[in-house]
């Protein structure tokens, strides 16, 4: 039977990779999931705290529920949040990466990790244009891509060491529960507050010319747990890009969502939310996960969007 300890599950992919796990597995697996505070989840039932910042409490973690796996989410979700705080991020990030990789490596050296990283790390090789592989330089643009580079570096020396690490590189996802500090989700808000009456019919914008690579989470969620199924025949230190291989440019993606709203809707540049971009395209190449993991992606990316302003439709209809 599987054993998967969950870090970070209290986040937005943390609710969508524990019903991929049970669709995948069913009663044969063992979940446990933690989070930096205690709770009880839908999905997961309890959650207990721990912070991945505390090498002692993450050592004690690992000898105490003995995983053959573990699918490492916690970390600070927005680019935004970890530049505004770069040592955090970087404590939170390289720290808490390191902290779990030992921890595997002295009390459960049998035990895979797979380390959830992102595309950004490939950062200003992106200005090629092209799709970016596993191979591509490794270029981080900010703080946040920067402290995610340096753990996958880490762990990809780790497994040098004996560590059975995993390391995903998702770029873009979205989907139902997550925060409005990303880009669909902040337009979907913006659209279900105004169709709710809430706010009058503009909707105010930043850089809409930027492309970029969007999933839908269930995908990603279904992509991890591929990984953890097949990780016994993935070599250690393994690399692969969770993509769709598909640029959007964030106009496109605003006027599918406007033809979804129910009422017209007035677009206004904003510049509080201008932030042009010195990478006008992102894109990556899914193809290792394709050829490994047989995964690819099976959501309409009309079909996400139309979930996510259902979502706040929801959420703006309770508050």
């Amino acid at each position: 039977m599987m054993r998967v300890l969950v870090t970070g599950a209290a986040g937005f992919v943390g609710s969508h990779l524990a019903q991929a796990l049970k669709r995948a597995c069913g009663d044969d697996i063992l979940i446990r999931a933690t989070s930096k505070t205690a709770g009880q989840h839908p999905d997961y039932g309890p959650i207990s705290a721990l912070d991945i910042e505390d090498a002692a409490a993450v050592a004690q973690a690992i000898q105490d529920h003995a995983p053959t796996h573990v699918i490492h989410l916690a970390g600070i979700a927005a680019p935004s949040a970890a530049n505004a705080n770069p040592r955090l991020a970087w404590n939170v990030h390289l720290g808490g990466a390191l902290n779990l990789g030992e921890a595997i490596l002295r009390h459960a050296p049998a035990c895979h990790l797979l380390h959830v990283g992102t595309g950004l790390v490939y950062g200003t090789t992106a200005k090629s244009g092209l799709p970016l592989g596993e191979d591509a330089l490794l270029a981080p643009a900010d703080g946040y891509a920067a402290s995610k580079a340096a753990a996958d570096l880490a762990l990809g020396a780790m497994s040098q060491q004996g560590l059975k690490c995993i390391r995903l590189r998702p770029f873009n996802h979205s989907g139902p529960g997550q925060s409005d500090a990303f880009v669909i989700p902040a337009f979907a808000r913006q659209i279900a507050e105004i169709e709710a009456g809430h706010s009058a019919p503009q909707l105010r914008v930043g850089n809409l010319d930027a492309e970029r690579d969007f999933l839908d989470v269930r995908d990603v969620a279904r992509a991890y747990v591929l990984a953890a199924l097949n990780a016994d025949a993935l070599a250690p230190g393994t690399i692969l890009n969770i993509a769709s291989g598909t640029p959007r440019r964030i106009g496109a993606v605003l006027e599918a969502l406007l033809a979804l709203a129910k009422i017209k809707i007035e677009v206004a540049s904003d510049p509080a939310r201008m932030r042009p971009s010195d990478l006008p395209r992102i894109v990556g190449a899914a193809d290792c996960a394709k050829m490994a993991l047989g995964w690819s992606p099976q959501f309409a990316f009309n079909d996400t969007i139309a979930a996510v302003l259902d979502d706040w439709r929801r959420r703006t209809t309770v508050r």
